[in-house]
């Protein structure tokens, strides 16, 4: 029975093997069909060890939100027809008015391709503002002493 020149990546070790053989395949001036099979190959095993063994960050899900739109170069305008929300819901979110529902956090996973769990974390919202009733004054109740 003959061997198999790559297997399913097994451990990092293996994996970094096959991430340098890969990188120089790539860099060879005029790939053959058959090379071209080889890089197919190892870049499917690669990116399934790295799509098994993928870890975020601890990060909080309103910064890992932000870095993804960075990398991306999206304004927060980009988010309204992928999130299907409207641009004060967006920017409510970004500025920590608002949480992620359900709906918002899988709307999030699946357009940056990422875990659920990415979004759905514990995070602080910002204190809201006490907002007074219009027309509406302050009135210092405390023990002053009148002026004699």
């Amino acid at each position: 029975m003959e061997t198999l020149k790559y297997t399913v990546i097994k451990d990092a070790q293996q994996y970094q093997a096959y991430c340098s053989q890969l990188e120089k395949l790539v860099t060879l001036p005029a790939p053959l069909v058959a090379i071209q099979e080889e890089i197919d190959l190892l870049t499917l095993l690669i990116e399934t060890w790295d799509h098994a063994h993928a870890t975020l960050p601890d990060a909080d899900p309103i910064e890992l939100l932000c870095s993804l739109m960075a990398a991306r170069q999206l304004l927060a305008k980009d988010l309204v027809a992928a999130l299907g929300l409207s641009k004060g819901a967006v920017s409510d979110i970004l500025n920590r008015r608002r949480g992620l529902s359900k709906e918002v956090i899988r709307r999030l996973a699946s357009y940056f391709q990422v875990s659920h769990e990415a979004f759905n974390r514990p995070y602080e919202l910002a204190a809201p503002a006490a907002t007074l009733p219009r027309n509406a004054r302050l009135v210092h109740q405390g023990g002053t002493k009148a002026a004699a």
